[in-house]
């Protein structure tokens, strides 16, 4: 069974134009996902987080909720069904307490487990854990142990440095666990706590072939050992059609233009639009969602151009972009640690350094090291994705500037704006700009 639509949203119709009646296009990212007419998903990350509200409601109160509502980091209010729901009591229990007649107080803390699960729906997107069973299951700990994570079968452990979670971590990411902490805290108030209350648990996530799954992502090669990682910054799984999406960003561009917009931004995700409105204050209809296809955004604004591009994202995409790379998804394209040690060398970074980056297991444990040693790795990767966009742009009358983020959406790593006439450096290392 595969969770409802969110309330108040629908994934049908062009949606290029503006406010009935006015005429007007629409632009930004939302107009975009509009305009591909293609069905968006849900990440794993929300049906986790679906699934241990669940559970947990079941847990305190020996009712599942079906369909069980949560509300995303951008308000968005998504309903889930549940394909599988339990409710086990672990050991012995209290004399007379049986599951199906809890007490008024809930069931024995400790000794009930509650599971629920949602199925994942991934919507348009080719996403390979598209229809697989997310399970969470809720134990009861003693008072102040807080929220604690637990990967079950199915779900990664991390083994190596370099990413968001600390070596030995189950493969939580960071969104989805602070969105089940807050969720679990409103059901603790909801059901005695009152205001304030915390939830004392052990969320064990688990994904129905997981490990198997993982075989098909990039998770074994980081580290990332016995299962999926549970991802997710927006809830949202926003469906890349290549072609409809390079039309959606053509799109874009065409109603920035003809809304008179003279600065645009193309940004490879919602963090990383985030962080470009609070340095430029840019209108929602400056903003390109250009995801992996920055080589589209590039070859389209060289056809029509506007007078400034600021190309906002990650670090690890951006160092592809500034290694030559014009689709930056993983499938097609890889983080260069040779060649993020050769702009550490360029950097000041002695040999021992750059030899530690090249051996590093992600673009961020590179980037770590190079900022502990003061080499400024993410300014230079920024200027060099700027001289690669401006070498893309054979001259076109755009000035382009480069921010680069983390995870968490600070900026690591800036490149002012330059045009085709001003003077730069030699571009990426091995070779002269395009």
């Amino acid at each position: 069974m595969a969770e409802a639509q969110p309330q108040g949203t629908g994934h049908t119709g062009t949606g290029h134009t503006g406010p009935q009646g006015t005429g007007k296009a629409a632009g930004g990212r939302s107009a975009q996902l509009a305009h591909t007419g293609l069905r968006h998903g849900w990440t794993t990350g929300a049906c986790a987080t679906a699934a241990s509200t669940a559970a947990y409601t079941a847990l305190l109160s020996g009712e599942f909720p079906d369909p069980v509502t949560i509300t995303l980091p951008k308000r968005q209010t998504p309903s889930f069904a549940l394909a599988v729901e339990e409710l086990v009591v672990e050991g012995p229990t209290a004399e007379g307490l049986s599951v199906e007649e809890p007490t008024a107080e809930g069931l024995t803390p400790g000794r009930t487990v509650a599971m629920a699960g949602v199925v994942k729906d991934a919507g348009d997107d080719p996403d390979v854990t598209h229809g697989a069973l997310v399970r969470a299951t809720v134990r009861a700990l003693p008072a102040g142990s807080g929220v604690v994570f637990k990967a079950g079968p199915g779900v990664g452990t991390v083994t190596r440095p370099g990413l968001p979670l600390d070596v030995g971590e189950p493969a939580v990411n960071p969104v989805p666990r602070q969105m089940m902490r807050e969720h679990l805290a409103e059901v603790a108030a909801r059901y005695g706590g009152g205001p304030g209350a915390a939830a004392d648990v052990e969320v064990e996530i688990s994904v129905d072939h997981g490990e198997e799954i993982a075989r098909s992502t990039w998770n074994p090669r980081l580290g990332i050992l016995g299962g999926l990682s549970i991802l997710g910054t927006t809830g949202i799984v926003v469906p890349y059609s290549c072609s409809a999406w390079i039309d959606s960003i053509r799109r874009g561009v065409d109603v920035a233009r003809a809304a008179g917009r003279r600065h645009v931004a193309g940004c490879t995700g919602s963090t990383s639009e985030k962080a470009a409105v609070a340095l430029h204050h840019l209108p929602e209809d400056a903003l390109l969602d250009m995801g992996d296809f920055a080589g589209a955004v590039l070859k389209y604004v060289r056809r029509h151009p506007v007078e400034r591009l600021t190309i906002c994202g990650g670090f690890a995409k951006l160092s592809k972009l500034a290694a030559g790379h014009l689709d930056l998804h993983s499938a097609r394209s890889q983080v260069d640690k040779g060649f993020l040690a050769e702009l550490a060398r360029r950097g000041g970074a002695d040999e021992s350094l750059a030899q530690a980056v090249a051996e590093a297991n992600t673009g961020l444990a590179a980037l770590q090291l190079c900022a502990a040693a003061d080499v400024p790795l993410g300014d230079l990767v920024a200027a060099t994705a700027r001289d690669e966009s401006l070498a893309v742009l054979r001259g076109a009358p755009v000035a382009v500037d480069v921010i680069c983020i983390d995870r968490a959406g600070m900026v690591v790593g800036r490149a002012e704006p330059r045009g085709p006439g001003d003077a730069r450096p030699g571009g990426r290392p091995g070779g002269p700009v395009r």
